[in-house]
């Protein structure tokens, strides 16, 4: 007998097979029971005629519960009108463990219960269908890079230096040495560059910031690429390209997913190329037009984010920023020193910032001027320093928050719901 997952059976119409899984749910039609069992891989409708199947399979379709582990033997037969466009004419359905009190029932639960059962929630259909989004937007990522020849450096995860400030670091002992947490792979992309030309790095990243926002979690995945000889225009052609190309994998292939989210793909359908680009200073124009204060120097938050982005039907990018509110290696652009050569993009909907990047400083002084200026200790850099003492060049690069993209692409309100167990400011369980 063939043992099938559910996404095959399309390819087995009239073929007897095993499918092995969990009941999702049932229901029942006087001699006719319906019990919809998943496996990971969809779902599938199966149908147990009482006149079909002996007694002992019939009693153990009306007995069993939801979440029970069950083996289901059965010909496939094709039914439109079923998930997945087919359905398994059951002869045999053998429960292999019967789940008492399954605590995820149909009826609606606060999130708070749900979050403290993340490790259960994950098999809902919704939050099924956000992580495999999830996992199509990381295989595109893989697979713009690889295409585009772009070699992927593992950026440790333990570091001595801090990339965005230290305020926002979780301290650990290396030692007897302090150690952080990395919030950003790039310091160290920067000398791979160097060494391979096109690089970039994913994992996850850590940022101590005590905020409740439903666009911040503790540890997050980022994805941060960087180009050698890449200037500021051709990093927002690339941070352009990229978000079209995930976008257009999600819709190609998370179809399923994304009417289980009930997502209007129509505004997803709408992210080509060319994306607006504005500057700050235009940025600040569109807020006061909007009735909102803002005078050059402030920094943006969420609601100004937003603001922005419906101004716009599709992906903005904002650049130029003052100087002073950005990260210290930033590149000032040479027309106007006030403002550093650096953009963030801005989705849609009110999802918010989902890529920041700029060209960096390939000047060793003015670098290192940079870095007192910031009060950060000079040693700890030296080896950061030396990328411009040997060879130096100009070069770009971005990190994206893999999160915030899955929660845009999926539709969903608050990132807990986009990773598989996420780490919130009150929430490190499970």
């Amino acid at each position: 007998m063939t043992t099938v997952r559910i996404k095959e059976l399309p390819q087995h119409v009239g073929e007897k097979v095993t499918v092995n899984g969990w009941l999702y749910n049932k229901r029942t039609s006087g001699k006719l029971q319906f019990p919809i069992v998943r496996d990971g891989s969809g779902y599938l409708q199966c149908v147990v005629f009482k006149k079909e199947v002996d007694e002992a399979t019939w009693n153990s379709v009306e007995q069993v519960t939801q979440e029970s582990s069950v083996r289901v033997t059965g010909s496939v037969r094709a039914e439109p009108r079923a998930p997945g466009g087919v359905e398994l004419g059951v002869e045999s359905f053998e429960v292999t463990q019967l789940t008492q009190d399954y605590p995820i029932t149909p009826k609606e639960h606060g999130t708070a219960f749900l979050m403290d059962l993340r490790h259960l929630w994950l098999r809902s259909s919704k939050q099924h269908s956000v992580l495999r989004i999830r996992n199509e937007i990381e295989k595109s990522i893989r697979d713009f890079f690889y295409d585009r020849d772009f070699v992927l450096i593992d950026s440790p995860i333990l570091t001595a230096n801090a990339a965005e400030g230290t305020s926002t670091l979780f301290e650990t002992d290396y030692f007897g040495e302090k150690a952080y947490l990395s919030q950003s792979g790039q310091l160290y992309l920067e000398p791979a560059a160097a060494a391979f030309g096109r690089v970039y790095c994913f994992g996850p990243t850590f940022r101590a910031e005590k905020s409740k926002t439903r666009r911040h979690l503790m540890e997050f995945w980022m994805v941060e690429p960087e180009v050698a000889f890449l200037e500021f225009e051709g990093l927002q052609d690339l941070a352009e390209e990229y978000v079209e190309y995930i976008v257009g994998r999600v819709l190609e292939r998370c179809q399923e997913e994304l009417k289980t989210l009930e997502r209007d793909v129509s505004k997803l359908e709408n992210v080509k190329r060319p994306f607006p680009r504005i500057t700050y200073r235009d940025a600040i124009e569109v807020l006061k037009k909007n009735g909102i204060e803002a005078k050059f120097g402030d920094d943006f938050g969420g609601d100004e984010e937003t603001v922005i982005a419906n101004s716009f039907d599709k992906p903005v990018m904002i650049s130029r920023y003052p100087v002073e509110i950005k990260a210290f290696y930033m590149q000032p652009d040479p027309q106007d020193p006030q403002v550093a050569l650096g953009l963030d993009m801005i989705a849609p909907e009110g999802y918010g910032e989902i890529i920041g990047g700029s060209q960096r400083i390939h000047d060793h002084d003015l670098l290192l001027q940079r870095i007192k200026e910031h009060n950060l200790p000079v040693e700890a850099f030296q080896w950061y320093l030396d990328v411009r003492k040997y060879g130096t060049f100009p070069h770009s690069g971005f990190g994206m928050g893999v999160e915030r993209v899955v929660a845009w692409l999926s539709g969903v309100p608050h990132l807990r719901e986009t990773i598989p167990y996420p780490r919130m400011l009150n929430r490190i369980y499970p």
